[in-house]
Protein backbone atom coordinates (compact mmCIF):
# COMPACT_ATOMS: atom_id res chain seq x y z
CA UNK A 1 0.00 0.00 0.00
CA UNK A 2 1.43 3.28 -0.63
CA UNK A 3 1.93 6.28 1.66
CA UNK A 4 -0.93 8.60 -0.31
CA UNK A 5 -3.29 5.57 0.07
CA UNK A 6 -2.90 4.66 3.74
CA UNK A 7 -2.97 8.30 4.50
CA UNK A 8 -6.32 8.06 2.64
CA UNK A 9 -7.29 5.05 4.42
CA UNK A 10 -6.92 6.84 7.75
CA UNK A 11 -8.80 10.41 6.80
CA UNK A 12 -11.42 8.62 5.75
CA UNK A 13 -11.23 6.11 9.54
CA UNK A 14 -11.09 9.53 11.12
CA UNK A 15 -14.42 11.34 9.62
CA UNK A 16 -16.39 7.43 10.18
CA UNK A 17 -15.49 8.09 13.91
CA UNK A 18 -15.33 12.12 13.68
CA UNK A 19 -19.65 12.72 11.99
CA UNK A 20 -21.24 10.45 13.96
CA UNK A 21 -19.92 12.05 17.53
CA UNK A 22 -20.91 15.11 15.83
CA UNK A 23 -24.01 14.71 14.93
CA UNK A 24 -24.87 12.94 18.43
CA UNK A 25 -23.82 16.50 20.10
CA UNK A 26 -25.89 18.29 17.09
CA UNK A 27 -29.18 16.08 18.72
CA UNK A 28 -28.13 16.51 21.91
CA UNK A 29 -27.94 20.10 21.25
CA UNK A 30 -31.86 20.64 19.66
CA UNK A 31 -33.24 17.85 22.04
CA UNK A 32 -31.96 20.07 25.03
CA UNK A 33 -33.41 23.08 23.76
CA UNK A 34 -36.96 21.62 22.80
CA UNK A 35 -37.04 20.38 26.10
CA UNK A 36 -36.31 23.25 27.85
CA UNK A 37 -39.51 24.76 26.21
CA UNK A 38 -41.79 21.82 26.70
CA UNK A 39 -40.37 22.25 30.09
CA UNK A 40 -40.98 25.75 30.90
CA UNK A 41 -44.62 25.39 29.02
CA UNK A 42 -45.70 22.68 31.50
CA UNK A 43 -44.52 24.56 34.51
CA UNK A 44 -46.50 27.64 33.73
CA UNK A 45 -49.38 25.42 32.80
CA UNK A 46 -49.74 23.61 36.03
CA UNK A 47 -51.91 25.42 38.68
CA UNK A 48 -49.67 25.11 41.13
CA UNK A 49 -47.30 27.11 39.24
CA UNK A 50 -47.38 30.66 40.74
CA UNK A 51 -45.46 34.02 39.21
CA UNK A 52 -43.18 33.79 42.39
CA UNK A 53 -41.45 30.61 41.29
CA UNK A 54 -38.02 30.51 40.43
CA UNK A 55 -37.18 30.30 36.56
CA UNK A 56 -36.14 27.57 34.64
CA UNK A 57 -33.27 29.51 33.28
CA UNK A 58 -32.16 30.44 36.68
CA UNK A 59 -32.34 26.88 37.60
CA UNK A 60 -30.66 25.68 34.76
CA UNK A 61 -27.70 28.14 35.55
CA UNK A 62 -27.44 26.54 38.84
CA UNK A 63 -27.02 23.44 37.33
CA UNK A 64 -24.43 23.68 35.52
CA UNK A 65 -22.50 25.50 37.76
CA UNK A 66 -23.04 22.47 40.43
CA UNK A 67 -22.23 20.07 37.59
CA UNK A 68 -20.42 21.43 34.51
CA UNK A 69 -21.37 19.59 31.48
CA UNK A 70 -23.64 19.56 28.75
CA UNK A 71 -27.55 19.77 29.54
CA UNK A 72 -28.77 16.58 27.74
CA UNK A 73 -32.38 16.11 29.27
CA UNK A 74 -35.44 18.78 30.96
CA UNK A 75 -38.70 17.87 32.12
CA UNK A 76 -41.39 19.31 34.11
CA UNK A 77 -43.69 16.85 36.29
CA UNK A 78 -45.46 17.39 39.63
CA UNK A 79 -44.09 20.76 40.69
CA UNK A 80 -40.13 19.34 39.95
CA UNK A 81 -37.67 19.89 37.06
CA UNK A 82 -35.81 16.88 36.20
CA UNK A 83 -32.46 17.85 34.65
CA UNK A 84 -29.59 15.47 33.15
CA UNK A 85 -26.16 16.82 32.35
CA UNK A 86 -23.37 14.86 30.49
CA UNK A 87 -20.42 15.80 32.86
CA UNK A 88 -17.47 16.26 30.96
CA UNK A 89 -16.11 12.74 31.97
CA UNK A 90 -19.12 11.26 30.51
CA UNK A 91 -20.97 10.54 33.33
CA UNK A 92 -24.51 11.81 33.45
CA UNK A 93 -26.01 13.25 36.33
CA UNK A 94 -29.71 13.78 37.07
CA UNK A 95 -30.82 16.56 39.21
CA UNK A 96 -34.05 17.28 40.45
CA UNK A 97 -34.82 20.61 41.65
CA UNK A 98 -38.44 22.19 42.88
CA UNK A 99 -40.11 24.66 40.38
CA UNK A 100 -41.55 26.48 43.49
CA UNK A 101 -38.43 27.40 45.18
CA UNK A 102 -35.19 26.47 42.72
CA UNK A 103 -33.22 24.34 45.67
CA UNK A 104 -32.47 21.30 44.28
CA UNK A 105 -33.37 18.54 45.74
CA UNK A 106 -31.72 15.12 44.51
CA UNK A 107 -28.53 14.48 42.79
CA UNK A 108 -28.26 11.07 41.07
CA UNK A 109 -24.97 9.71 39.14
CA UNK A 110 -25.50 7.08 36.06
Amino acid sequence: MTRTAFASLIAAAAFAVAAPLAFAQDRDDRRGDDDRVHAAAAAQADPRFRANSASLDSILADAQRRHPGRVIDVSYDDGEYDIDIRQNDGRIVELEYSARTGRMLEADYD
